[in-house]
């Protein structure tokens, strides 16, 4: 690590979610064990209450709890384990989201317990192995805290979760905790990559973890350095890197499934490790501060990648990283500049803190001529992105609405809202540069449909969706399963993309 002033512990890890004592014992019981801390009770606004609570609905309203969606109460006991009742809402209104907020929000109210039992109530048409997942899935992504570097985090790890279901269903919620647990795994494991500080992280580090990672999941991991790009011809991505005094890197990752390949699908993820905005210096400390998530979509891709093999995906996926951060100095790209892609194409820079889009261009490119079915790129690219849709949702663009479609589905299935954009064509001439092919930079309006128009320019016409995460890659607060800080926003949407994705053409 080449920032001196750093004293970085010596036993600091950038993926301790993947440590071995992070793992947690689920079990589906049809009855509590003697030595919980906690218990808790999931009730609707209009069924039924749980005898083992000892209150009636009517006792509920007293305190003023309605079972509305995320209420929370503490029931005062005189001994055995705290309880907690949590809101589950209209018992017609169950579905898989409901239920993977009602383990977040046990989770939540729960927060000083390590062993935790819970009754879901209703569980509606859901499928009894999908409830193992959503159990698992919103107990670790709610209870996910990134304390590595404090002292003294106050954190108590969750140690054992057990959820009380029928005889009939526990073996089917039993095989549902083993998926979850790894889809959770990897969006935590985009959390802490997104959440250490950039002199943590660079793009050296990011590389060296996944290459001595690649042989635990499954996946081959080359790492390209600074003169390995050069040769590559990667002028985007050396560009932007021309400033910093860290290397880049371009980590290209590719999982192989054991059996029969039934797709190739291409993945490209920003890895902007910190963003100043370069010579185009972003104004703010607050934008400054959230900058070392700039590499959210790297982060989302990478940790996807580690899930796929446990999970059985029949899926050839390959992915390309693109890393490095984007300072001001000396030696930094400058405005007026124009940059060489690798495909030959000449890109005039108008504005330095438009570089996503120009890592991205070498990686699409990259993408392309390993000749996938389909490719889908995921980035922090653009503030209109966060302006049109907020921090709860994702733009999507695409060129094909058949990729578009997986890619909303995947979406659907794990909560992570996408909402389709156009790529309005019009546009386009905004991009237009009278001393090179193109510009980095559109008009002041519609700014993520002409980064996605920008980009479009550098998929070859293969299939091609592009997720723009800017709004979503934080969490201002604890809302559900999303935990202050970074989101780990898409990990779990590629693993369920890559694992249900099919041919286009």
């Amino acid at each position: 690590m080449a920032s001196t002033y750093l004293l970085i512990p010596d036993d600091f890890t950038p993926a301790p979610s993947l440590l071995p004592e992070r793992i947690v014992g689920f079990e589906a019981v049809t009855g509590f064990s003697s030595d919980l801390g906690a218990v808790a009770y999931a009730v609707t606004t209009d069924g039924g209450v749980a005898a083992a609570l000892g209150l009636d609905r009517d006792a509920l309203a007293r305190a003023g709890f309605e079972g509305k969606p995320g209420q929370t109460l503490a029931v005062p006991t005189a001994e055995g384990p705290a309880v907690y009742v949590v809101g589950a809402g209209a018992e017609a209104d169950v579905t898989t989201d409901s239920l993977r907020d009602v383990a977040a929000n046990v989770a939540r109210a729960a927060a000083t317990h390590a062993r935790i039992g819970m009754s879901l109530g209703p569980l509606g048409d859901v499928d009894r192995e999908t409830v193992g997942q959503l159990v698992a899935e919103g107990m670790l992504l709610a209870r996910y805290r990134f304390s590595e570097l404090k002292t003294d985090p106050k954190v108590t790890p969750l140690d054992a979760v057990e959820v009380l279901v029928g005889a009939a269903d526990v073996s089917a919620v039993t095989d549902g905790f083993a998926r979850g647990v790894i889809t959770a795994r990897s969006a935590n494991l985009a959390r802490d990559l997104a959440n250490t500080p950039p002199g943590h992280l660079t793009a050296t580090v990011f590389a060296d973890l996944a290459l001595s990672l690649a042989e635990d999941f499954g996946l081959e991991v080359e790492a390209f350095d600074k003169q390995q790009l050069f040769e590559l011809g990667c002028g985007g991505l050396l560009g932007v890197n021309a400033g910093s005094a860290e290397e880049p890197r371009m980590i290209k990752l590719r999982y192989t499934p054991a059996g029969e390949s039934t797709g190739h699908l291409a993945m490209v993820g920003k890895g902007i490790m910190y963003d100043s905005g370069g010579i185009s210096l972003k104004p703010s400390d607050p934008m400054h501060l959230a900058m070392k998530m700039d590499m959210g979509g790297a982060a989302a891709v990478f940790a996807a990648l580690t899930a796929l093999r446990d999970l059985g995906c029949t899926t050839t996926v390959t992915a390309f990283l693109m890393c490095t951060d984007n300072m001001p100095s000396g030696s930094a790209y400058k405005l007026g500049d124009v940059l060489t892609i690798r495909n030959g194409m000449t890109v005039e820079v108008k504005n330095t803190d438009a570089e996503g889009r120009l890592v991205m261009s070498d990686g699409l490119v990259l993408a392309t001529e390993e000749e996938p079915d389909a490719v889908v790129d995921i980035a922090t690219l653009t503030g209109a992105a966060l302006v049109s849709l907020g921090a709860a949702t994702a733009a999507l663009f695409g060129n094909d609405q058949a990729i578009i479609d997986q890619a909303k589905a995947a979406s659907a299935a794990t909560d992570e809202q996408v909402w389709q954009l156009p790529l309005e064509k019009k546009y386009r001439k905004q991009l237009d540069s009278d001393v090179a092919d193109i510009s980095n930079l559109g008009g002041p309006y519609a700014g993520a449909t002409t980064a996605a128009l920008f980009l479009n320019e550098f998929v070859g016409g293969l299939p091609w969706a592009h997720l723009d995460i800017a709004g979503t890659m934080q969490s201002e607060t604890d809302d559900s399963w999303r935990s202050k800080g970074a989101t780990g926003f898409g990990a779990r949407l590629l693993i369920e993309l890559a694992l249900a994705f099919e041919k286009i053409r």
